[in-house]
């Protein structure tokens, strides 16, 4: 047996006996009641090129575990028409899910992943119309003012999803 053959066999055997001990510290565990965590959400993401807000947002939800997929626009009132988002729930930007949910303006990734994990029946997605001081991405300084977060129905109706009253519960 030459030295090479020989010295492959000791390799494959450490590297048997290495995965061996791997696969054996390995457990499986079958509990019902174990929790698994939430696959990650992606985000198809309608902006201005131009608009540093927007930005910031997709930051923002980004940094908060969604993957996005930017696509600059020139006519954003044509996305927001084509996804049924009415002229008083717009803002900047506009955001759907693979699912085809619309997410309108400066929501906070906690509420569009608590919205993606339990979707209202009737709802076609979140807003928050216009572009709240304090909201995630538009942040001036230390200043914030309470928002709604807006449910968009299928029925091209509203309700309140949720209220933000301090800076810190949108986190």
């Amino acid at each position: 047996m030459s030295i090479i053959t020989h010295r492959s066999m000791w390799i494959a055997l450490v590297f048997a006996l290495f995965l061996s001990a791997c696969t054996d510290s390995i457990q499986i565990n079958n509990d019902s009641d174990a929790v698994a965590e939430s696959p990650v959400a992606s985000l198809t993401v309608y902006k201005s090129r131009s608009c540093k807000c927007c930005q910031k947002w997709v930051n923002h939800i980004e940094e908060h575990g969604f993957d996005t997929d930017v696509s600059n626009v020139t006519l954003m009132s044509r996305i927001k028409d084509k996804y049924g988002v009415a002229p008083n729930y717009r803002s900047c930007h506009t955001a759907l899910s693979p699912d085809g949910f619309v997410f309108e303006g400066h929501i906070p990734a906690k509420f569009i992943q608590q919205f993606l994990d339990n979707i209202p029946e009737g709802a076609i997605g979140l807003s928050v119309p216009a572009m709240p001081i304090g909201s995630p991405g538009m942040e001036v300084g230390d200043q914030f003012r309470p928002y709604l977060i807006l449910q968009l129905n299928d029925d091209g109706s509203a309700t309140t999803y949720a209220e933000v009253n301090t800076y810190e519960e949108q986190f």
